[in-house]
């Protein structure tokens, strides 16, 4: 099989831990080296990983490689999304597009725009929420701040709908279709954007790993 712990960017080989022919024994300061050099490829030269940000980057890289002991410390389950919550600006959106690459023999997800969700029921209608209960994997982006969804007249929250219909999916696959999402809303303005319901089911789809809130805007 393929090497999983070796990938080449730009004819650049990078190491992200020891491979024995079974199982890869990563080592974090590698898929640091790895993950800094892959987001300059994807988001500029200026691009660069934040010390005070590497307590996150841990928790996502510990889920993206499966390490089930480091999960359980953290409190992580690898069978559930990502919901990476944190101030506008503090690079929720750059990690979750940076971070699927550390894992090439994982299948990707897709980031959709939320509010390009509600435009696309405002122009096509249902049929909309059906393209997104399929079984792809999606990281729903800046989840909450989405227009309202309105079709011939009948207003929905279509993002809300979205979910259920992505939570059906997860049962139904036995927890193999997940969905992944970022937001700068706090659980309070989650549950007050689409309801106990959704929020419930929020808990069942998503691991919550946040930023703290005074993390500041990078984008400045």
């Amino acid at each position: 099989m393929d090497n999983p712990s070796k990938i080449t960017e730009g004819g650049v080989e990078y190491s992200l831990g020891k491979f024995d022919g079974k199982s890869v024994l990563y080592d974090f300061d590698q898929i640091l080296i790895y993950l800094n050099a892959k987001g300059k490829l994807l988001f500029g030269k200026n691009f660069r990983i934040y010390d005070e940000d590497t307590v996150i980057i841990r928790k996502l890289c510990h889920y993206f490689i499966k390490d089930k002991e480091n999960c359980e410390k953290e409190g992580i389950d690898p069978d559930k999304g990502i919901l990476l919550s944190g101030p506008v600006g503090c690079g929720k959106t750059t990690l979750m597009r940076l971070l699927r690459y550390i894992v090439p023999l994982q299948r990707p997800y897709e980031m959709i725009p939320c509010r390009n969700v509600a435009f696309s029921f405002n122009h096509l209608g249902f049929k909309t929420i059906e393209e997104y209960g399929n079984t792809k994997f999606f990281c729903f982006d800046d989840l909450g701040i989405e227009p309202a969804g309105r079709f011939y007249g009948k207003d929905l929250n279509v993002m809300g709908e979205v979910l259920l219909s992505r939570y059906e999916l997860y049962l139904q696959t036995k927890h193999k279709i997940k969905t992944h999402a970022t937001t700068n809303l706090n659980a309070e303005e989650l549950e007050e954007r689409y309801g106990n319901r959704v929020r419930s089911r929020m808990r069942e789809l998503f691991n919550l790993i946040a930023f703290d809130e005074g993390a500041g805007d990078k984008r400045k």
